[in-house]
């Protein structure tokens, strides 16, 4: 879902969606849990992945984004009832690998409660490899952001 009244810290960031905060994501000490940041961020990896077209890609090649590594920067603790938008962007491309930030955004605090970044490789699943980032997917992830993210590396054919 898609918020109605994007956040105005996430204004410019291409994939925002909107997220309930459940009463199940709560742990003993009565705040949404860490792990939950994480599946956030995780769903709009996803909704960035399926606004790119690469599930096809990803079912007929068996190539696709594996994640490497994830952190995340808690700003102030969620509770139910709430609502948060999370962004997603892309803000590097290596050879193999690419950056994705994430923006969480409070509706209720009307604060951003949180920041994580995350470092994907692009993967061959049949070889379990690590392989360049294909050009078609390269032109996609810059078109989505609207701008070059390619430093000077070598290109995959």
């Amino acid at each position: 879902m898609h918020p109605t009244n994007l956040a105005a810290p996430l204004a410019d960031w291409p994939i925002v969606i909107l997220l309930p905060v459940e009463w199940g994501n709560h742990d003993a000490l009565r705040h949404v849990n860490n792990i939950i940041y994480f599946r956030w961020c995780e769903s709009a990896r996803i909704e960035y992945l399926e606004e790119l077209g690469l599930w096809g890609m990803i079912e007929k090649d068996r190539v696709g984004p594996i994640l490497a590594a994830i952190g995340c920067n808690y700003r102030r603790p969620v509770t139910y009832p709430d609502q948060i938008q999370v962004g997603a962007r892309i803000t590097r491309l290596g050879r193999t690998s690419f950056t994705m930030e994430h923006l969480i955004y409070s509706e209720a605090q009307q604060e951003v409660v949180a920041d994580a970044s995350s470092t994907a490789v692009v993967f061959d699943y049949r070889s379990q490899s690590p392989i360049p980032i294909p050009d078609a997917m390269r032109r996609k992830i810059e078109q989505m952001e609207g701008k070059s993210l390619s430093s000077d590396v070598t290109r995959a054919p």
